[in-house]
C-alpha cells in the first residue's frame, strides 16, 4: 500500500477497533441495569436496547475491525503469519467474531424476545436468572478479550515466527545479489554493440579496418 492509504487504513482500523470496544462497554452497562434494576420497565428497554445495539453496532464494527486488520496484515511488510502478536491477535479477532455472532442468536435474541411481551413477574422470575447473568458475562469476557488484542498492538510481544524468519532471510539473500533486473531492451544494445566492437577488432586485425590495405 502507499503511505497515504496505509495511514487511512491504520486510522479505521483503530477507529472500529475502538467502536467496537465502546459498544460492548455500552452493553455492560445495560446488562448490569437488566440484572439490578427493579424496574419492569427499566429492564425490558434494556434487553430490547442491547439488542439493537449488538446487531446494529458491535457485529458491524467487529467486522469492520476484523477487515481492516487483514487489510493492514497483508498489504504491509508486518505480514499475517510472520510475527507471533499478529497471528495472535488475529486467532483471538477470529475468535471473537465466532463467539459474538453465536451469542448473538442463541442468546441475545432470545432474551430480547422473551422480555418484548412479558409480564412484570416474568421479568423478575428466577427462570430468567441464568440467562441474566449470562448476559452480564458475556460482555465482561468480551472487553478483556478486546483490551488484550490492543495490548498485543501497543507492546508486540514475542518477535518473528519461523515462517517470518525464513522470509527475512530469504529477503536479505535477495538484497545481497546483484541487480540483474535489466530491462530487455538495454541487454539487446549491449549485445549489439559489444557484437559490432568485436567485428571492428576483427577487421582491424585482418588489416582491412578503417580503409586500411592489407600488405
Amino acid at each position: 500500500m502507499t503511505p497515504a492509504l496505509r495511514k487511512l487504513a491504520i486510522t479505521a482500523h483503530v477507529t472500529f477497533s475502538v467502536g467496537w470496544l465502546g459498544a460492548v462497554a455500552a452493553f455492560l452497562v445495560l446488562s448490569i441495569a437488566g440484572l439490578t434494576s427493579q424496574d419492569a420497565e427499566v429492564v425490558r428497554g434494556a434487553y430490547l436496547s442491547m439488542n439493537l445495539i449488538s446487531r446494529f453496532v458491535i457485529i458491524p464494527t467487529c467486522f469492520a475491525a476484523l477487515a481492516t486488520g487483514l487489510l493492514q496484515a497483508l498489504g504491509t511488510p508486518w505480514g499475517l503469519f510472520r510475527y507471533y502478536w499478529i497471528l495472535l491477535k488475529f486467532g483471538l479477532a477470529i475468535f471473537a467474531t465466532i463467539a459474538l455472532l453465536i451469542h448473538q442468536f442463541a442468546v441475545m435474541a432470545v432474551a430480547a424476545k422473551r422480555v418484548s411481551g412479558a409480564t412484570a413477574e416474568t421479568l423478575f422470575s428466577a427462570e430468567l436468572g441464568p440467562l441474566k447473568t449470562e448476559l452480564v458475562r458475556a460482555p465482561s469476557l468480551a472487553i478483556l478479550l478486546l483490551l488484550v488484542a490492543a495490548s498485543l498492538g501497543v507492546y508486540k510481544p514475542w518477535g518473528l515466527t519461523r515462517y517470518g524468519r525464513r522470509k527475512q532471510q530469504e529477503l536479505r539473500k535477495v538484497q545481497q545479489q546483484p541487480d540483474n533486473d535489466t530491462p530487455l531492451g538495454v541487454n539487446i544494445f549491449y549485445a549489439v554493440m559489444g557484437l559490432l566492437v568485436l567485428v571492428v577488432v576483427m577487421l582491424h586485425l585482418t588489416g582491412h579496418g578503417f580503409g586500411g590495405h592489407g600488405h
